[in-house]
């Protein structure tokens, strides 16, 4: 039965070599808890040495699995979480770094920039708007660890919920007045649509996400910090990426964010 740290290992070494390594869950037995445990430590090891050989800084959350279609593939019922650092940052209209990634796929989000500290118990979606400073449109480029996405709901949590990179774009808009549960997105690829969805798409609606990972990082002891951006989830299907794609996705009220690869 393989430990923590050589869960952690295998998927650090995919990551270092990127070459995808097999899944954790055909491995041995790993818990949700595990899971969690085996994300926190390889998190720890890119705060000491990053993406690019330089510590890295934690900037924020990611939720993952926020599709009623997503959670049915995966046998679960509800999200996961990841944690997004500086060094998976790409500029609004920049160059992705496809060479880091393995297996990239990019899907359309809103992102919520906090303005206080958020933590459970008890966290309503009341309490996220409160908290909340503005919202920005966002581009999330996930990836897999694991050879041919061959994932259940414990690897790709201990694969920090799939994360890669991410952009945000703007202005800034203030949450007041927008009705996110039906906003539209639209994401195309290289000038033809391949993405469509809306704010229902988050748990039916990511003010609702928002406060399902304070309440749940609240019960590991943790919570969302003023100042973190948040991306609360899908609000379409994901497509795949290459070198060579220009993706710009647009949320309605919200504005657009573009990144090429």
């Amino acid at each position: 039965m393989p430990t923590i740290h050589e869960f952690a290992d295998s998927l650090h070494a995919a990551f270092e070599a990127r070459t995808p390594c097999g899944q954790l869950t055909e491995m041995g037995d790993i818990s949700v808890e595990d899971a969690y445990q085996v994300q926190r430590k390889n998190i720890e090891r890119r705060l000491e040495s990053g993406f690019h050989g330089r510590p890295a800084q934690i900037v924020g959350r990611k939720i993952g699995l926020t599709s009623h279609a997503i959670q049915a593939w995966l046998n679960v019922n509800e999200p996961d979480f990841g944690t997004l650092l500086d060094d998976m940052v790409v500029p609004d209209g920049g160059l992705a770094p496809i060479s880091l990634l393995l297996q990239p796929r990019a899907e359309a989000e809103i992102a919520f920039v906090m303005s206080e500290d958020l933590s459970g118990p008890g966290v309503t979606p009341t309490d996220v708007i409160r908290a909340t400073n503005y919202l920005l449109p966002a581009i999330e480029i996930i990836d897999s660890r694991i050879a041919d996405w061959k994932i259940k709901y414990e690897d790709t949590i201990a694969d920090n919920a799939s994360s890669g990179l991410f952009v945000v774009g703007g202005p800034p808009r203030a949450l007041e007045g927008l009705d996110l549960r039906n906003c539209g997105m639209v994401l195309r690829k290289n000038g033809r649509v391949v993405s469509t969805g809306a704010g229902a798409a988050c748990l039916d609606h990511p003010v609702n996400a928002v406060a399902w990972l304070a309440n749940t990082l609240g019960a590991m002891g943790d919570g969302i910090k003023a100042g973190d951006i948040v991306l609360s989830g899908a609000l379409g299907p994901v497509t795949p990426v290459e070198t060579g794609d220009a993706l710009v996705a647009e949320v309605s009220g919200l504005g657009t964010v573009s990144v090429r690869f």
